[in-house]
């Protein structure tokens, strides 16, 4: 792998996620844009900008996943918070069971997780 291979690596894996970690946060509760920046930076570093966050919303937005509303703001100007719709809540849950088989699957081919690569090659010879 050449040099900085590893972080292109985790670079796609992030886009790839990002999105329905998003949609997952506001499962919650609504919440505005910086309030998703921290918590995805401080979820192992899931977002590195803040530049990424609001395109992303939206997109979402667009696709009918999240709504906004205006908010007043203790702490300066109004704030646009996002939440789920119907469609957004019911694409988290279809992430969710995608998500668990694809972990799943590559946690076996790494052998890593619930089945350690000792047992799992020892099952492949067929023995126990």
């Amino acid at each position: 792998m050449e040099p900085g291979g590893a972080r292109k690596v985790v670079t796609q894996l992030r886009r790839g996620v990002v999105e329905h970690c998003v949609l997952a946060l506001l499962r919650a509760r609504p919440r505005y844009g910086f309030d998703l920046v921290r918590e995805l930076s401080e979820a192992g570093g899931l977002l590195t900008s803040e530049g990424t966050i609001y395109p992303l919303l939206a997109r979402l937005r667009r696709d009918g996943l999240v709504v906004t509303t205006w908010q007043e703001s203790e702490a300066g100007p109004p704030r646009r918070y996002y939440a789920l719709t119907d469609d957004g809540r019911a694409s988290v849950v279809s992430f969710e069971g995608e998500w668990a088989r694809f972990k799943d699957g590559v946690d076996r081919v790494l052998g890593v997780g619930a089945v350690s690569p000792t047992s799992s090659r020892a099952a492949e010879r067929g023995v126990e």
